[in-house]
């Protein structure tokens, strides 16, 4: 949107000033791009966590509930389903802001879990709503910059609602801006994408190209290929990508196989690290 808005700013000065658009955000959420770099390392916070968490939660017989960015996509979210490993099936359970959420459900389906698990680790984005587009985090009246309601603390209010509920010992863990910080741990394939794409704008704008955004389009999954196109920023302005419903469970607890072939390559690849007196 702010491009969009410098766009038409540009074209009634009549500037002669070429702007271009790249996809960078986290969340993976906006509209016309297959992906948006970023995201990809995200992932590799979010997914490391659940790893490490597991020993923990295993060892000791307890729900973590981690709570992942997201306030209206579950990209983020949904890419825990990463973490499962032949040794951890952790997430056991996912939950995404595009579905709504059932607090009475969330009891059950953590019982089910325990009847063959000695623990439960909870993935659940912060965006999560009930049926009534109620956010079930403790939320404030007062709104941010951009018009959104502040959320604050749903794995907390999950942590409350499981120790109300259940006689089992629990914890909330909150990744939030950690998952901005993640070139330690960046994913190859997401280097190599912002790369490319920064590369498309340039020449997009050499070409007198304006007020585009340089998008990845799919090719396959496997192998993975993708190619870059141009999309007129004016389109994608304040549209959100959100996760398709098919790939989300019926149950609403979980993601589908088809969301983990998408997201399978994203993470594909390592960096090199340099370390000074072991950081």
């Amino acid at each position: 949107s702010t491009a969009n808005r410098i766009a038409k700013f540009l074209e009634r000065k009549k500037y002669p000033i070429k702007n271009i658009h790249v996809p960078k955000t986290i969340d993976n959420d906006l509209w016309g791009s297959d992906l948006t770099f970023g995201f990809h390392s995200a992932v590799d916070v979010a997914t490391n966590a659940i790893d490490c968490i597991h020993t923990t939660a295993a060892s000791h017989g307890r729900v973590f509930i981690v709570e992942i960015m997201g306030r209206d996509a579950g990209w983020l979210t949904a890419a825990s389903c990463l973490a499962r490993n032949d040794y951890s099936p952790a997430p056991h359970l996912i939950y995404l802001p595009e579905v709504d959420f059932d607090e009475d459900q969330f009891i059950e389906d953590i019982k089910n879990v325990l009847k063959t698990s000695r623990c439960v680790i909870v993935a659940v984005s912060e965006g999560i709503h009930d049926k009534d587009g109620n956010y079930i985090s403790a939320t404030s009246a007062v709104a941010d910059k951009f018009g959104h309601a502040q959320l604050s603390g749903t794995g907390k209010a999950l942590e409350s609602l499981v120790k109300d509920r259940m006689d089992i010992k629990v914890r909330s863990i909150e990744l939030n801006v950690l998952q901005r910080c993640a070139a330690h741990i960046s994913s190859r394939t997401d280097i190599n994408e912002s790369f490319a794409l920064g590369q498309a704008a340039v020449k997009y704008a050499a070409e007198g190209m304006t007020a585009v955004m340089s998008t990845i389009k799919r090719v396959s999954n496997d192998p993975y290929q993708w190619i870059i196109e141009p999309e007129n920023v004016s389109l994608i302005a304040n549209q959100a990508k959100t996760i398709p419903l098919e790939w989300i469970t019926p149950e609403k607890n979980d993601v589908t196989p088809e969301m983990e072939a998408y997201l399978r390559p994203l993470i594909i690849g390592e960096v090199s690290l340099q370390y000074k007196d072991g950081l």
